[in-house]
């Protein structure tokens, strides 16, 4: 029968607690070794990875996704008071907002 944490057999005469932490432990040499190849492993799949955008990926990206001209005309004709506010829509707007929150 083994054992269910180590899954080693008990009934072995050689095993011992000590025996057992002696093999569940590894050197410090071979941690230092094995986390040195992880790290090459990764530093090396890193380096392999590359993501190529197509020009109209590109170009979507260069640019804002909203109208910078519009939003300056707004701007502009909230200073000069001329942007046409509709209280009631906007009364409106806040009732419905309120019955969604609570």
């Amino acid at each position: 029968m083994s054992n269910p944490i180590s899954g080693l057999y008990s009934n072995s005469p050689s095993l011992d607690k000590t025996t057992l932490d002696k093999t569940k432990r590894k050197s410090p040499d071979s941690l230092d070794a094995s986390a040195a190849e992880s790290a090459k492993a990764k530093a090396t799949v890193s380096r392999q990875d590359q993501l190529e955008l197509s020009d109209i990926a590109q170009k979507a990206m260069a640019e804002p996704a909203f109208d910078r001209h519009k939003i300056e005309s707004i701007k502009q004709a909230l200073k000069e008071g001329n942007y046409p506010l509709n209280s009631r829509h906007i009364a409106e707007s806040f009732v419905a907002m309120e019955k969604l929150i609570g």
